[in-house]
């Protein structure tokens, strides 16, 4: 399977538009990095539908960070390194523990607002937390923390938010290994348009989408990591998907989360014959690491064939106003959580992977970075702890920051540089176009859901590599542009999350191999990195 450097055709006349940042999604790691940016300098954030759509939103149990006098960065940082694994980068956590308990108050200064007990925040306690240390809003925490950042990002002057813009491609040098900017479609008016940026950040979010059940959003088909790795960016730790364990079920493809926070105020988990199970799984029963408690739901569903398993929140104290978007959402599908118990499922949730970065967001092409869940720069390891997701957005979208004025100092990029250093023949075209977008994404999902999932093998991730190399051999172009490119997307990482997981031959937080079962330390305390060539 060939990945080339393009998909899409950078045209002469295409309009161009020039920025000291241009920053590509607009969930909090964009959003808190435009802001900090417009400090500086012109700002361009674009986001591929609306504000509206991004992780950001849909996050609801908060975001973890050491602010109480019982509680230290240090701990923090034991628990993130405990969930993780073995592989995380104690460098970048030290990074996020620190420096995020500022980040935090930053965000509270900007209109963040955050629920308050007895004159002070309300701390939470969630899976693998040694401290309750989760800040939230009800169960809503990341609507409260993104409407208060479009506020101030649209106040601002030097920032311009466009909607409806999806990224194409990354443009640049590719033997020197600079970023000039990207390549840009514009849905609404459907033209394609060039941005010649001094600093490109990719914010664009993860790619849940390539499974066929998901909490992420439509807009989550990893368009940030394929166009970075099409340019040559590194993506690292690609096998490491974190399945949330607690999702309503249903029969949708995209599927409503039930908060961490919920089984951290003290919800219990039950078997299809109304029994308590994850006493025989962890010591820290419902509180364990997220990949744990999916594996032990998948297990108790497979023995007593359900399709589900029951979580229990009636007994929460004043449950329905700690998490009323949860019980409103619930009492949609007859559910009432005051009374009944609640169907899950497992569905996936996050990426650890992603564009491998450093401690200052810098990807390996000079003046290209990524920050959020698009991004790796290893606080997560094989296993994100709870609620670290929205606080890793912010600490690195600051560091990006903090490199300013070598950003500020840059040479002006020309559009003849961009043009010279484009070449046609690299664009992505089908051996034998057959397949539809829409078709080939479908299938994708079913693959990814069955082979590459919660629990994985050899002969199954071998089957997969082979029908996702002849989906992408046979990709048919459409009328609906943006479907096209989605599907190249999604096919492209779809195949390096299964080589990843083919090579790593053991099981560790978000991989688990059942012909690998064991955490194998001797061969396997390394990442694996993949590279456009």
């Amino acid at each position: 399977m060939i990945i080339t450097r393009y998909v899409g055709d950078l045209e002469k006349d295409s309009p161009i538009f020039y920025s000291d940042f241009l920053i590509i999604g607009s969930g909090i790691a964009g959003l808190f990095t435009a802001l900090k940016a417009s400090t500086y300098g012109k700002v361009i954030v674009l986001t591929k539908k609306t504000l509206l759509d991004s992780n950001t939103k849909l996050a609801q149990g908060g975001i973890a960070a050491a602010v109480h006098e019982e509680d230290s960065p240090f701990l923090h940082l034991e628990d993130t390194l405990e969930a993780g694994a073995g592989l995380c980068e104690i460098d970048a956590v030290d990074v996020l523990v620190r420096e995020g308990p500022q980040r935090v108050r930053e965000l509270i200064e900007a209109g963040a607002t955050f629920d308050m007990k007895d004159g002070n925040v309300s701390l939470t306690k969630e899976g693998a937390h040694s401290k309750a240390r989760v800040l939230h809003a009800a169960d809503a925490t990341g609507e409260a923390i993104r409407s208060a950042l479009v506020q101030k990002c649209q106040e601002s002057p030097d920032i311009t938010v466009l909607e409806n813009q999806f990224l194409v491609d990354i443009l640049g040098d590719h033997n020197q290994q600079e970023c000039y900017g990207a390549l840009i479609y514009d849905t609404k008016k459907n033209q394609t348009n060039i941005y010649i940026s001094k600093s490109t950040i990719i914010a664009a979010g993860g790619n849940g989408q390539l499974y066929k059940y998901t909490t992420n959003p439509d807009v989550a088909t990893a368009d940030g990591m394929a166009a970075a790795f099409r340019a040559g960016c590194s993506l690292i730790d690609m096998e490491f998907i974190q399945f949330h364990p607690t999702v309503l079920f249903s029969r949708d493809t995209q599927r409503f989360l039930i908060s961490e926070a919920v089984r951290g105020e003290g919800g219990l988990l039950y078997n299809k014959n109304k029994e308590r199970f994850m006493h025989k799984y962890h010591p820290l029963e419902e509180l364990a690491p997220r990949d744990v408690v999916s594996r032990a739901i998948l297990n108790e569903m497979m023995t007593k064939d359900s399709e589900y398993v029951y979580l229990d929140m009636k007994h929460i104290p004043n449950v329905t106003k700690r998490f009323p978007n949860i019980y409103e959402n619930c009492l949609q599908n007859n559910i009432d959580i005051t009374k009944n118990l609640v169907p899950v499922s497992p569905a996936a949730h996050y990426t650890m992977g992603g564009i491998q970065t450093n401690t200052k967001a810098e990807t390996n092409l000079y003046s290209l970075y990524a920050c959020g869940e698009v991004a790796c720069v290893g606080v997560h390891g094989a296993n994100r702890l709870a609620s670290n997701s929205l606080l890793e957005g912010i600490v690195f979208g600051q560091k990006i920051i903090d490199n300013v004025e070598e950003i500020l100092y840059r040479r002006k990029i020309t559009p003849e540089e961009v043009f010279k250093n484009y070449d046609s023949t690299w664009v992505f075209t089908s051996e034998n176009p057959t397949i539809e977008p829409n078709q080939a994404k479908k299938q994708l999902q079913e693959i990814m859901w069955e082979k590459v999932g919660i629990i994985r093998e050899e002969t199954g991730l071998k089957q997969a590599n082979t029908e996702i190399t002849e989906i992408y051999k046979n990709l048919a172009p459409s009328d609906n542009i943006v479907s096209y490119y989605e599907a190249i997307n999604m096919l492209t990482v779809a195949r390096i999350i299964v080589q990843a997981s083919l090579w790593r031959k053991e099981s560790r937080g978000g991989h688990y191999r059942s012909d690998y079962p064991k955490r194998d330390d001797v061969r396997w305390i390394k990442h694996m990195s993949f590279v456009n060539c």
